[in-house]
């Protein structure tokens, strides 16, 4: 299969998703919106990775590119094509599927506990430790399933359409790598996110201690990249 990636800034990019791909013998493409690239076109990709962004959905003027990338999600979803969204991604999946997506009572950074929903169709352990980092929230879109949740954030993503379509507020795809880059510019990010204190934002020392957090991610992305292409392949 080939992949777009379709990315928001120039420190936000694949990290393991590009790794993984290339592991598994698919090739993979991106698509620099925050350049004035356009999204690709629609017979030019077998499946959709829509990253994560600095900015909120409904904050300040939205980028000129934005209404074409939701456009471009709105035809995915029509579609047979797979496709997958994290952060943002994730949000722009859910509010194409009518779901509300609005700020969040805390903001997430760092490590959290989620618990897998007794209806989650993703094949992860009942509880894990995921990297976080947002402040919105999103709503369940009807007929998809839940992924689970934090503390802080009841639904961390979910799956519609089978499988076909996964939506990830956490992010499993993060290394050491883009994590550090992340805390480069964390001014970038809202003043919440950005933050020094608050009871779920965690200091770039207390997520960098234990380097072993982000194999275990590995296994899990590996799990969840799996059942998400396994399910687009189906007739």
């Amino acid at each position: 299969m080939h992949i777009y990636f379709l990315q928001h800034a120039d420190y936000l990019g694949p990290a393991r998703f590009a790794d993984w791909l290339t592991g598994m013998g698919h090739s993979h493409n991106t698509c620099h919106l925050y350049a004035d690239e356009a999204p690709p076109r629609f017979d030019n990709f077998d499946a959709l990775i829509v990253l994560d962004a600095p900015f909120g959905l409904h904050e300040g003027a939205p980028p000129t590119w934005l209404q074409r990338e939701r456009k471009l999600i709105a035809r995915m979803l029509k579609s047979g094509k797979p496709l997958l969204g994290v952060g943002i991604g994730a949000q722009l999946i859910a509010e194409a599927l009518g779901a509300i997506v609005s700020r969040g009572t805390y903001a997430e950074r760092g490590w959290q506990t989620i618990t897998l929903a007794d209806e989650s169709p993703f094949d992860l352990p009942e509880r894990f430790e995921a990297f976080t980092w947002h402040h919105d929230v999103f709503g369940l879109p009807d007929e998809a399933l839940p992924l689970g949740g934090s503390t802080a954030s009841p639904l961390q993503g979910f799956a519609w359409d089978g499988g076909r379509v996964v939506a990830l507020q956490c992010h499993l795809e993060a290394t050491a790598t883009s994590v550090s880059v992340l805390y480069d510019h964390l001014a970038a990010f809202d003043e919440r996110l950005a933050a020094t204190d608050g009871a779920y934002l965690q200091s770039r020392e207390t997520v960098m201690e234990e380097p072993r957090r982000f194999d275990r991610l590995a296994a899990l992305l590996d799990r969840v990249m799996l059942d998400w292409l396994r399910h687009a392949r189906r007739p």
